[in-house]
């Protein structure tokens, strides 16, 4: 299993007119970004955000999957839940894998002047360092945080010029490039 991590930016995040804010978590993003980390071997999903009333929301819809009647109800959620990490920010996220070789990579849907490509990471990946890719919600990761990180991948492109997926969308094609066994 690769030494791959997720986390799901909340904040530093822009809206629509390149504001800076957290943005709100929505329930299926959790569900849907659980199921495909369990499905590809994600080590840990951390969602991750500062607001203590969406760390509430997350803790409680996740508690109801992980512990409460959705346990017995749905045992393969319960499976991909219990990958489910809330952090209030990225730094409590490093602290918590606790790896000195840690690289961070973050996404975004612009083109960057040097992004890796998804074989690059792909291979990385595979000599097991281990990697924190992040995604963001909202309209996508603040410039400076995106400016932070180690690596900056290679955005998804469709073939219609069109380029607005959702981030459970992204978040699933990323994995099965990286990750997905293709003959």
């Amino acid at each position: 299993m690769p030494e791959l991590y997720l986390a799901l930016m909340h904040y530093p995040v822009v809206n629509k007119n390149g504001v800076t804010i957290a943005s709100a978590v929505t329930n299926l993003d959790l569900h849907d970004i659980a199921r495909v980390s369990k499905t590809y071997g994600i080590r840990s999903f951390y969602v991750v955000t500062p607001l203590n009333d969406q760390q509430v929301f997350v803790e409680r819809l996740v508690s109801h999957w992980k512990t409460g009647a959705g346990s017995t109800y749905n045992p393969s959620r319960k499976e991909a839940l219990n990958l489910v990490n809330i952090k209030a920010s990225l730094d409590d996220v490093i602290l918590d894998i606790n790896s000195k070789e840690l690289k961070t990579v973050v996404t975004s849907a612009r083109k960057n002047d040097h992004p890796l490509s998804f074989n690059t990471l792909r291979n990385q990946i595979s000599n097991n360092i281990p990697h924190l890719l992040m995604f963001g919600t909202a309209w996508g990761l603040e410039k400076g945080f995106i400016q932070e990180a180690d690596y900056i991948l290679d955005p998804i492109m469709g073939t219609s010029g069109y380029n607005h997926l959702s981030v459970r969308s992204a978040v699933s094609i990323t994995l099965d490039r990286l990750l997905g066994n293709h003959l």
